[in-house]
């Protein structure tokens, strides 16, 4: 019986681990200016990234690229209360303002995307987690120059609240994510979208299989006597 739920509970993670396309990036939230950005490791790798906004506050991301690079970003909102239409900006620059070495034509070192849609907007249902995002912007572009490059993420709208930023496309997963990666991630998810109730359960199914285990064996033991 016990190794039934053992082999369950692996089961649940493995079956909807395809549907996750985003390995997390965790952070300690201190990447709130140029010197602090928090490193994507590579950017055509799939990474998400979740993440929260106070009023008046910017978040900032960075990464390395090749000219001619194809790169992918966007922005989703957790179906929460509150959040119906909330929609930071993203914007994405090279290093050259924060080296100085800026021409005058700012405009050619930084593009800004702006949501444009409807709000709360369309909804996405993500499997791994049994959470729902509303969809923001999505940027697709060609890097023009190698380089250090930045992302921002700020809301104009003085509001504050929580986005998931995602970069790249290209899923990039080992055997060894199932058992390590995979389970951070959900419990990440769960503390994310504010779900304490399944992350307590959660906690407390992984304290009481290696107990029932422990229980098992001695009554085996005192059988055996």
């Amino acid at each position: 019986m016990k190794k039934i739920i053992i082999l369950f509970f692996l089961m649940i993670i493995i079956s909807t681990s395809p549907a996750y396309g985003h390995k997390l990036i965790s952070h300690d939230d201190s990447h709130r200016d140029f010197a602090s950005a928090l490193q994507i490791p590579d950017h055509k790798i799939s990474w998400a990234i979740y993440d929260n906004l106070g009023v008046g506050e910017t978040k900032f991301y960075k990464f390395d690229a090749k000219a001619g690079d194809s790169f992918y970003s966007s922005i989703v909102i957790p179906k929460l209360e509150g959040l119906e239409n909330y929609s930071p900006s993203l914007v994405l620059m090279n290093d050259d303002l924060f080296t100085g070495d800026a021409s005058s034509d700012i405009q050619s070192n930084i593009q800004k995307f702006l949501y444009e849609g409807d709000y709360p907007g369309n909804e996405f249902y993500e499997p791994f987690g049994q959470v729902t995002y509303w969809e923001r912007q999505e940027v697709t572009t060609t890097i023009p120059a190698d380089g250090q490059y930045f992302i921002l993420v700020l809301d104009e709208k003085n509001q504050s609240g929580k986005y998931a930023l995602a970069v790249g496309t290209i899923e990039d997963f080992s055997g060894s994510d199932f058992f390590s990666v995979l389970p951070k991630a959900w419990f990440d998810t769960k503390l994310f979208f504010n779900d304490y109730v399944s992350f307590a359960i959660a906690i407390s199914i992984l304290f009481a299989i290696p107990a029932l285990l422990v229980v098992f064996i001695l009554r085996k033991k005192i059988f055996k006597k």
